[in-house]
């Protein structure tokens, strides 16, 4: 019954009957599976969205549990759910003896965090437990086997979920029933050989011989664990090469670990895995159809609790917390339970002093080298001692390494390398700089990986005493100039941090701080000049090799505004894409230091200012117009228009300001310093930001362009008018662009337009005109005092209705030159009643765009009629008209006439067919004018090609630029493309494959 009612339903009825019928888990799962392969991006998000924020709504009301810090690191901690009987009341069955064995495995683990650590594994593992459908009791199995795939920075919390699920298996809690689990640590496995799959899963298993063959066979009960898939130390492609679905047949780690994730081994098991986002790309090649959860760690209010819990001063704490919550970067790391330890320690002991936290919280250098060096000052007036100064230098080889080969984890083989004993490492593995990896024995790891990349850049500084002594770069880690690569950093997104670190230590202040350390450290000088001028660019500035957003991050980094100066000399224009108050506080800084910026482009997340985001339901207007005033004064210094004279250009797109921002912005144009003469504003919110700045932009006396685009310009055109009227104004380029307007304002705009004696270049692609509102503009364009030479109406809504008016005006104004009428239903009775104009003599019309106007033959005639009567028309756009077989040989016989003065001629995808090729073939050879042909997107084959060699061939073909359809592979085609080139060196044969409906007109360019 139910399946007749399925293949009866409508779309409406089946999600009744789904709804109905199936857990809701399993309709979301199927509903998810269904957007991907349907390539629904957006919507397969939205509900994955959706789903999460539904598991975590419960738990983000409620609030976080107590944070009790144990004062011992080895105290036995309770992790809530954990059974009070030991090893008691166990499943009964062959498991016994395994799940003991693990479960003693798990307890030692859930030992050794630390201090304070368990409640922020319950507050991490609670949170995300619900999502994992092995873990929730309310997600039913559904029609496929669950990979489930935990993705996370370092630290937050993944490894501790994976684990926890395992702890609860070894104590039967999972709600789903899953007779076996098994645990690999990848970072164990770097350092195993060949094996067969049960020598790989019978790990603290003694009974698996017996067992195996069970555990095959009802393979859907099987949890399988990978944590750490990032940490694999295996070649690019090794994990899907020799794939085995043979159990007992012994092959080399990474290929039973492919088999496993390929599901050629276990097909029905129950998959976790845990990776760094780094390595995501390469595990999805391996999945099919995984369950992502990203894990972020500790929430503000988790975070905020740690530090009330950490101080028993609850002043202090909050103090601390709102330093570390003024550093944007500082504070997003502290969603890892470590970085808030450190934070807190380090904080801790300078306010015990009596010293200002927030300074030490300015930049994440300053903190993590004001925490390494607390942990190893020198009694006052002792000098710092020698003893650590070997293995601080192994320390910082050893995490170099571990950078450039993405290793965190290190074994007494990697020491023993260094001539390093544990022994030596004491004082760090003391003070939790290292810590000794309970998963794998003898293995190392430090504390965060911040704190590897920060030894990692102190490598570079202490390089140049041992480069003294002879010794050069070991063979694993990159010099400075690869350091500074831009490709380097693509494939090792972890660098980037290590030249965060490295600018960072270049502060004299930071400098000192490591000298009178217990290291005794010196940083030399040397490396800043290094820094800025690459070598291997030939040494171009530094500012050059890497994306600007890094370069302002390194800038910030450093604090030394001397340095910021020598970066920035050569900078004259910049792009910031503001995506988070980070990104506009450190651009603000460095921003302050730019004297010779000339043009800078800035495109504002939605986000960052929230006065008028009426859509965020979570903060009151109080709330949003606080953290406005934090933001405030950093934009006060990215718009530096009226203190930089240099400054010329600004281009602000695609933004969400608020009303305060604008403000600023306003004020700072209005100053009478301000140099701006081209001001680009596309898309912006709020809506009223067009008309508050363009009542500044009156008269403003350097402006020459602006551009305004966007649907929010209701009111825009009053203040324009009077920008236009102002007896100073001297603009000369003016784009308006889909603003919507009434007939009215229109009628002002004519009219402010006659008066205007400056304005040469007018733009008013897709706005609303109309045959009203163009009626208006042609009524200008007959003014005698219209100094108008270039005008656009490009999707104005115009019909053939008034193109006799237009036609009219173009003979009385004898200074317009260039006319886009592109995407406007002009059709064949348009085109003549403007050739009628622009046949006469008056006529001063050289470029005429008529891309998409639904032309076809019959245009052509007239056209080709007021070609052959020496018109002044020089460049003629065509494009996306139906101009066929017919329409071209009628131009082509225009082409052939002397009195032709075409030299541009743009036909791209206008049907043209082969056959057409043997009339424009003879036009070309006769033709002495025309310098550009557009062919692109006509299919014309290698049969067309060939016809049209012969006239580019010709030593006196006049073409300089054609543009084909051309496909690579074809070898006949590349073969006669060759033939002409070697024929005719001064013809360029480009090859345009653009996608027709994001094409816009090829004469574009040459119009504006």
């Amino acid at each position: 019954m139910l399946q007749t009612e399925v293949e009866e339903a409508d779309r409406k009825q089946l999600a009744e009957i789904l709804t109905n019928s199936c857990t809701s888990y399993w309709v979301e799962t199927v509903t998810i599976q269904i957007f991907d392969k349907m390539n629904q991006k957006d919507l397969s998000k939205r509900a994955k969205d959706e789903l999460r924020e539904a598991a975590l709504k419960p738990l983000q009301e409620k609030k976080p549990p107590s944070l009790e810090l144990t004062q011992v690191q080895g105290e036995d901690i309770t992790i809530p759910g954990e059974t009070k009987e030991g090893l008691e009341g166990e499943k009964p069955g062959k498991q016994d003896k395994y799940r003991s064995i693990l479960k003693k495995t798990f307890q030692i683990w859930k030992k050794n965090f630390l201090p304070g650590a368990n409640d922020d594994i319950h507050i991490v593992t609670q949170r995300y437990e619900r999502l994992i459908p092995l873990c929730n009791p309310n997600m039913l199995a559904g029609p496929f086997p669950h990979t489930v795939v935990l993705h996370d920075p370092v630290g937050v919390g993944k490894t501790t979920l994976a684990k926890k699920v395992m702890l609860d298996w070894t104590q039967d809690t999972l709600p789903e029933t899953l007779d076996s689990a098994f645990y690999l640590s990848c970072k164990e496995l770097n350092h195993k050989g060949p094996c067969t799959f049960a020598e790989l899963m019978s790990k603290n298993w003694p009974d698996w011989q017996e067992a195996g063959p069970e555990i095959l066979a009802q393979a859907e009960k099987v949890l399988v664990i990978f944590d750490g898939f990032d940490e694999l130390r295996v070649p690019s492609g090794s994990l899907i090469h020799d794939i085995c679905g043979d159990w007992k047949k012994r092959k080399p780690v990474p290929v039973v670990l492919g088999s496993l994730l390929k599901r050629k081994m276990l097909p029905k098991a129950t998959l976790l895995i845990t990776t760094r986002p780094g390595a995501l790309r390469e595990l999805l090649l391996l999945l099919e159809q995984p369950l992502l959860l990203e894990i972020e760690g500790l929430l503000e209010l988790d975070r905020r609790e740690y530090f009330l819990k950490h101080f028993q001063d609850e002043d202090q704490a909050l103090r601390a917390f709102d330093s570390m919550k003024s550093n944007p970067a500082l504070f997003h790391m502290g969603s890892a339970p470590a970085v808030c330890w450190v934070v807190c320690t380090c904080l801790k002991l300078q306010m015990e002093k009596g010293e200002d936290p927030a300074p030490t919280c300015q930049t994440t250098t300053s903190l993590f080298l004001r925490f390494m060096c607390s942990q190893f000052t020198a009694a006052p007036g002792s000098c710092p001692s020698q003893h650590l100064v070997a293995p601080l230098k192994a320390l910082c080889v050893l995490a170099a390494e571990g950078v450039w080969t993405q290793t965190s984890v290190f074994d007494g083989e990697d020491l023993g390398r260094l001539g390093v004993e544990e022994s030596d490492l004491r004082p760090f593995l003391d003070k939790n700089v290292l810590q000794k990896d309970r998963d794998c024995g003898g293995c190392y790891s430090f504390i965060h990986l911040s704190v590897q990349q920060l030894l990692a850049a102190m490598f570079y500084l202490l390089e140049n005493e041992e480069e003294e002594d002879g010794e050069s770069h070991r063979g694993d880690i990159g010099d400075i100039q690869k350091l500074l690569s831009q490709e380097e950093r693509l494939k090792n997104p972890t660098l980037t941090h290590v030249v965060y670190f490295l600018f960072g230590l270049l502060n004299e202040k930071r400098a000192r701080e490591l000298e009178v350390t217990f290291f005794g450290c010196r940083v030399s000088i040397d490396i800043k000049q290094e820094l800025l001028k690459s070598k291997s660019s030939g040494n171009k500035p530094f500012s050059s090799m890497m994306a600007m957003k890094e370069v302002v991050y390194c800038l910030y980094e450093s604090q030394d505004e001397q340095l910021i100066k020598e970066a920035m000399v050569h900078v004259k224009e910049m792009s910031l894409h503001l995506k988070n108050k980070m990104d506009i506080k450190y651009s603000s800084f460095c921003l302050k230091h730019c004297e010779n910026l000339q043009k800078i482009s800035l495109q504002v997340e939605k986000g960052i200012f929230l006065e008028n985001d009426t859509a965020s339901e979570s903060d009151t207007w109080v709330q949003r117009s606080q953290n406005d005033q934090h933001m405030l004064p950093f934009w006060m210094d990215l718009c530096l228009f009226g203190s930089n004279k240099n400054l010329t250009f600004l281009n602000i797109s695609q933004s969400f300001l608020s009303t305060s921002a604008v403000r600023i912005l306003c004020e700072n144009m209005a100053y009478p310093t301000c140099n701006l003469q081209k001001v680009v504003l596309k898309n912006i919110y709020p809506a009223d930001a067009y008309r508050n700045l363009c009542i500044i932009f009156s008269g403003h006396k350097t402006l020459r362009h602006l551009t305004l685009q966007g649907n929010y310009q209701n009111d825009v055109l009053p203040p324009l008018c009077e920008v236009l009227r102002h007896p100073k104004c001297n603009l000369q380029y003016l784009r308006l662009v889909s603003c919507s307007a009434i007939t009215q304002q229109w009628a002002d705009l004519s009219s402010s337009l006659k008066n205007n004696q400056s304005l040469t270049c007018l733009n008013l692609t897709a706005n609303e005109l109309l045959d009203e509102g163009a009626h208006l503009l042609y009524m200008t364009l007959r003014h005698p005092k219209f100094f108008l030479q270039r005008l656009s109406m490009e999707n104005c809504h115009l019909t053939e209705a008034y193109c006799k008016e237009l036609s009219s005006a173009l003979i009385v104004n004898q200074r317009l030159t260039h006319l886009c009428l592109a995407k406007n239903a002009l059709g064949n009775h348009g085109v003549k009643l403007l050739c009628e104009g622009l046949s006469c003599p008056e006529c001063q019309l050289q470029t005429l765009v008529l891309y998409y106007c639904n032309i076809t033959s019959d245009g052509c005639i007239n056209l080709s009629m007021l070609l052959q009567q020496n018109s002044s028309l020089t460049h003629l756009d065509l494009e996306l008209n139906h101009v066929r077989i017919t329409g071209l040989k009628f131009l082509c016989e225009a082409l052939k006439k002397p009195l032709c003065n075409l030299r541009c001629l743009w036909l791209w995808g206008c049907a043209i067919t082969p056959f057409s090729c043997v009339d424009l073939s003879s036009a070309l050879s006769n033709n002495q004018n025309l310098g550009t042909l557009d062919l692109d997107q006509n299919s014309l084959g290698y049969s067309g090609v060939k016809m049209l060699c012969g006239a580019l061939k010709l030593q006196n073909c006049p073409l300089r630029t054609l543009r084909l359809k051309i496909d690579k592979s074809d070898a006949l085609i590349q073969k006669l493309l060759k033939e002409i080139k070697e024929s005719n060196p001064r013809l360029t044969i480009e090859r345009d494959n653009q996608d027709p409906k994001n094409n816009r007109p090829s004469s574009y360019d040459f119009i504006f």
